[in-house]
């Protein structure tokens, strides 16, 4: 594949809800310009975009894939994403770095929650839909068209319109030239516009017209004063409203029946936007990472503004550190093909790259460069795993590390105070995925575990306590003896004094108590979890001149604080977490009913955009699925964020089922 001029591309992200065909379109699209001789199906695991083991498995885009082709002297770059909401991410990444977006919406089902999350989220990128799956039975082309305009608002304006519709669907008319092509069962053929749908076509080119003239104030005053604007003027004024998102085209037809998909093919090499590209010195930014079998680390990359050659070293703005570049290729799903330089505006692959991941920027060490990184959802659902197999910890550690390189969704964290290793990711169907991977990648099977909350044990009394450490063995023996004050702490998680009169303990065993205080605190009387927010004050004791010893004073202090712990009311703490959740109006009653029945405080409600933003504090403990149950009450169409507020005491009854299984688990480990 030759290189092109900036104005001849077209980067263009193919999104929309799962199972409304785009990976089918893209195939179709692909298959148009004659890149592929075949059409391959999703059903069989054949098509260009989808060759991943995880998505020919399920039937379903996981990875955004790169997939060029070539039409009337342009290239187009389709990136086909994922329509499942746990893989947002790769969503995300594809937007940043294209000049528009390609919707494709179902024609029986219309519009659906994804559709209508990145939708938001494209922000002031230019759009085109396509309304596919027309030869469906139940399909509404018309339905469909007003249920768009209902749910946005934008100006919606058909480019082509269908020839019948689900048993009957024949073809579309291209409304810009008003012809007709028909599937006579051997391909699409030029025909002219049925006699039935000329006042449609009409009505439909009268708005497209309008949506040209609009574009540019001098084709405007041209139209008002009631004057026909060439079809030059039309082509260019449509392709100027176009870039400045002033109207949303929507073509129609079926990708599987490669019905209505030239004309698709067609309207985006003519109309759709062409990168604007400064000129300038080398600015490219790595918008995904994969790992592959065969070339190893990949990294996918769009170039703003300069040429990213081959077998060069250039600089990683992000990472500050030089990067050696290899063989530069560009990807047609799984098949690369080696260039010897990507050009500004283009979207290519870089393989075997030391330092660089996701968001990083590449650029020239004397003229550095630092673009907006991707700003990706932070994951919500966290699993805790192990190893099936003991001596398989280092393979995990390995399979972990490929993860956190690929899955910019995706947190890895060892909690120390739970000892356990936590995925966090998008949802259910993300860490299953990862879950499959580790086995198939890696060799190493996990086994999930249910999260430990990390709980705390404080005391709500004071008390004074005596610890008294003595050991006689026939020489010199061993002795420490401690008085010491313990009193809650509610401000601080610990402190330690001394008020000591007449030498009774000598000072140079006050860090010995300080430590066997501290040592005790890690794990407290009630369940063993470790104690926070208390004072301790040393204030008498007794030592021996020759069997007093720092490891005496050290035990006495332990043994003094586990007894003061019982004597000291003690009670068990939970970590209590500050949550905002984002949700669509007619969904507030149901969340905060349910937020309440999770324990929580709402604190307050406030309007953003055309959702409600409800804040709450909520422990931890009710957290675990939440990102599960908010999918479930709002059809996908809720987010939330979470993070660490307080430690508050957990109400009785609770806290007596924590403290008998947590002891039951102590009790089973030995």
């Amino acid at each position: 594949m030759k290189n092109y001029a900036a104005q001849d591309i077209r980067n263009i992200a193919v999104v929309g809800h799962g199972g409304t065909g785009k990976t089918s379109l893209v195939e179709a699209l692909l298959f148009n310009t004659g890149a592929i001789t075949r059409l391959g199906r999703v059903e069989d695991g054949t098509t260009t975009a989808d060759y991943h083991p995880e998505e020919i498995k399920r039937g379903i885009t996981v990875h955004t894939s790169i997939v060029p082709c070539e039409y009337e002297g342009k290239k187009l770059n389709f990136l086909d994403t994922p329509g499942y909401s746990d893989f947002i991410g790769e969503v995300k990444a594809a937007l940043r770095v294209v000049e528009g977006a390609l919707f494709v919406v179902c024609g029986v089902a219309g519009v659906e929650v994804q559709t209508e999350i990145i939708w938001d989220q494209a922000g002031e990128l230019p759009r085109v839909v396509f309304i596919n799956k027309l030869d469906r039975e139940n399909a509404n082309f018309n339905q469909v068209l007003a249920g768009l305009k209902e749910k946005f608002g934008a100006n919606f304006v058909p480019f082509t319109i269908p020839v019948g519709v689900a048993e009957n669907f024949r073809g579309v008319v291209d409304i810009l030239n008003q012809k007709a092509y028909l599937d006579d069962g051997k391909g699409e053929k030029e025909a002219p516009v049925p006699a039935d749908l000329a006042g449609e076509v009409e009505t439909y080119r009268d708005q497209m017209i309008e949506a040209a003239a609009e574009a540019d104030d001098e084709y405007l005053m041209k139209y008002l004063e009631g004057a026909e604007l060439t079809p030059e003027e039309i082509q260019t004024g449509l392709a100027r409203g176009l870039r400045a998102a002033k109207f949303v085209p929507v073509l129609c037809g079926s990708a599987t029946k490669n019905c209505g998909v030239k004309t698709l093919l067609a309207f985006l090499a003519r109309f759709f936007p062409a990168p604007e590209v400064k000129e300038g010195p080398l600015a490219a930014l790595v918008f995904k990472t994969l790992a592959d079998p065969y070339v190893g680390r990949m990294n996918f990359v769009r170039v703003f503004s300069g040429v990213l050659k081959s077998d060069t070293t250039v600089y990683n703005s992000t990472k500050e550190k030089p990067e050696k570049i290899g063989q530069a290729f560009y990807l047609r799903g799984k098949n690369q093909q080696p260039t010897e330089s990507i050009p500004a505006g283009d979207i290519g692959v870089l393989v075997k790259l030391a330092e660089t991941t996701t968001g990083d920027t590449l650029c020239e060490k004397d003229k550095p460069v630092k673009l907006d990184p991707i700003d990706f959802p932070e994951p919500t659902l966290s699993i805790a795993v192990e190893p099936k197999t003991q001596g398989d910890e280092d393979k995990l550690a390995t399979a972990l590390a490929r993860l956190v390189e690929e899955e910019p969704t995706v947190r890895v964290t060892k909690n120390t105070e739970t000892k356990q290793t936590i995925i966090t990711g998008m949802g259910e169907t993300q860490l299953d995925m990862i879950l499959e991977r580790f086995k198939r990648k890696f060799g190493v099977e996990v086994t999930q575990k249910p999260l430990r909350i990390p709980y705390r044990e404080t005391i709500r009394g004071e008390t004074k306590v005596e610890g008294k450490y003595k050991k006689q063995t026939g020489g010199r023996g061993q002795y420490g003896h401690v008085w010491l004050e313990l009193k809650p702490l509610p401000d601080a998680e610990f402190q330690f004094t001394e008020s000591v009169f007449g030498g009774a303990v000598p000072s140079q065993y006050f860090p010995a108590v300080e430590k066997g205080v501290r040592e005790a605190m890690t794990e407290g009387i009630l369940a063993g979890y470790p104690v926070t927010n208390v004072a301790v004050n040393l204030y008498d004791g007794s030592f021996h001149p020759v069997d007093s010893s720092e490891l005496a004073f050290k035990i006495a202090a332990s043994m003094a604080f586990k007894k003061g712990m019982q004597q000291a009311k003690p009670v068990l703490l939970e970590p209590i977490m500050e949550v905002e959740v984002l949700v669509p109006e007619n969904f507030v009653g149901d969340i905060i009913s349910d937020l309440n029945t999770k324990r929580g405080r709402i604190l307050g409600m406030e309007p953003s955009g055309r959702r409600t933003l409800i804040k709450a504090y909520v422990p931890l403990a009710e957290m675990t699925r939440y990102a599960i149950d908010l999918k479930s009450m709002t059809q996908g169409r809720g987010t939330f964020k979470m993070k660490f507020s307080s430690y508050e005491e957990v109400p009785a009854q609770l806290a007596e089922k924590i403290i008998k299984k947590a002891q039951e688990e102590k009790a089973a480990e030995k």
